[in-house]
């Protein structure tokens, strides 16, 4: 813990955690006081598209890279706009960005929308208190300095899933992103669930040649069926998938109807359709550098990735041994790196829906990463294979829903350079 003298510039600022940790630092943008749940993202580049993610939602996000603003704010890398997370925690803000893109600096960005923000903290202390301690309740203030009356608050401050912070984040109102892709070629019809969209996404649906009209998270299903799309996508979105059980019933609604394809709250409420158990992950995933391989193809592709939650491979159901390498039994002491270590990509049966097939696994931890419904059209994964920001390998997932809805077999087994150049 470090105590800074304030050097006239911005006013001290305090960020404590509910384990009783506290930062001193100073203010790095509004001046204030902010609750919510604190995450660390391990991305280098970014950190735009990162505080304009609508899946921050009610987390205070820490940046691991230790300069942060150096390219200042542009025009055109916003995910989503207004601005939904709780705060920002970095080491050492820059105020005097320097890039042929920049508008305007990143403190005075969060400053003009209202985002608590503090600098002058140890990161690298923080990171391995959350990697430790798990992801936990926090505070940034800029007027409570009493470093005891802050934690006491902030243990007092409701839990991140006592809120549906998607019906926050979503569009009020439909609207349509046009298709683009080849000249020519006839669109697809894509209804989005809108959860917290980013922006990458829908571009990324429209480059596949898709026509995305985005709807508000809790509209029914039926009129979505009513619409007569050639496919329904559910998208990220912030916060615990219990709290929109109303999503859920929309993809129990669509499944087995007409192709569906989601990612990140998308792969956990699809999951959560078919019987799955979600669980909470310790510190979960924030980064642009997450290995996940694909069962199908047996590349590796590194990913983006936001989210806290994630489906149980484990409880969709019993294994199917002849689709599973002949393993009868879901492994008990180990976890699903078991899988890719075998080379094998391994089929469940659930209750309702058939065959679900486990596609790709997270290589740091052993979590699942994707799955593909076997008979029906359907597959959902829990990275951002929009990538923004992030690597690119995993952009072939707008290309393998295109290749669904044309009822292309084999639509998954693609090589991660195909898709990279939308």
């Amino acid at each position: 813990m470090n105590l800074l003298v304030d050097n006239g510039r911005h006013p001290k600022a305090l960020l404590a955690l509910e384990n009783g940790m506290y930062f001193f630092g100073r203010s790095a943008g509004a001046e204030g006081e902010i609750f919510g749940e604190i995450v660390f993202n391990t991305s280098m580049v970014g950190y735009q598209e990162i505080i304009s993610d609508p899946s921050y939602a009610g987390q205070i996000v820490t940046l691991t890279y230790p300069q942060i603003g150096n390219y200042g704010i542009n025009e055109k890398d916003m995910q989503g706009d207004p601005l939904h997370l709780a705060g920002l925690v970095v080491h050492d803000m820059c105020y005097t960005p320097s890039n042929w893109q920049s508008v305007e600096s990143l403190p005075n960005f969060l400053e003009q929308r209202g985002v608590v923000a503090i600098e002058d903290v140890d990161t690298r202390a923080l990171t391995i208190a959350i990697r430790e301690g798990g992801a936990m309740r926090a505070a940034i203030s800029t007027t409570d300095l009493d470093p005891e009356s802050l934690v006491a608050r902030v243990k007092a401050s409701p839990s991140i899933a006592e809120h549906n912070y998607v019906a926050d984040v979503s569009t009020s109102d439909r609207y349509v992103v046009p298709a683009g892709g080849a000249a020519g070629e006839k669109p697809l019809r894509v209804v989005a669930y809108d959860c917290g969209e980013k922006k990458g996404i829908a571009k990324r649906l429209s480059a596949a040649g898709c026509e995305v009209t985005v709807v508000p998270w809790d509209t029914p299903a039926e009129k979505v069926l009513e619409m007569d799309p050639d496919g329904v996508f559910f998208s990220n979105g912030p916060g615990d998938p219990v709290s929109v059980p109303p999503v859920v019933d929309a993809v129990r609604a669509c499944l087995g109807k007409l192709p569906v394809f989601g990612i990140c709250l998308g792969n956990q409420v699809i999951s959560m359709a078919a019987g799955a158990q979600i669980e909470k992950l310790p510190y979960g995933h924030h980064g642009g550098n997450e290995p996940v391989m694909n069962l199908l193809t047996g590349k590796v592709e590194i990913t983006a990735q936001n989210h806290n939650y994630g489906p149980v491979f484990s409880s969709f159901g019993p294994l199917v041994p002849e689709l599973s390498g002949g393993v009868s039994e879901h492994p008990a002491d180990e976890d699903l790196r078991f899988w890719s270590r075998a080379h094998v990509a391994p089929v469940v049966t659930t209750k309702e829906y058939g065959r679900v097939r486990l596609t790709h696994v997270n290589l740091n931890d052993g979590t699942p990463e994707g799955i593909q419904f076997l008979d029906i059209p359907a597959f959902s994964m829990q990275y951002h294979p929009e990538a923004k920001p992030g690597p690119n390998d995993s952009t072939y997932a707008f290309s393998a829903f295109a290749k669904l809805m044309r009822g292309e077999d084999d639509y998954l087994a693609i090589d991660v350079r195909e898709g990279r150049r939308f």
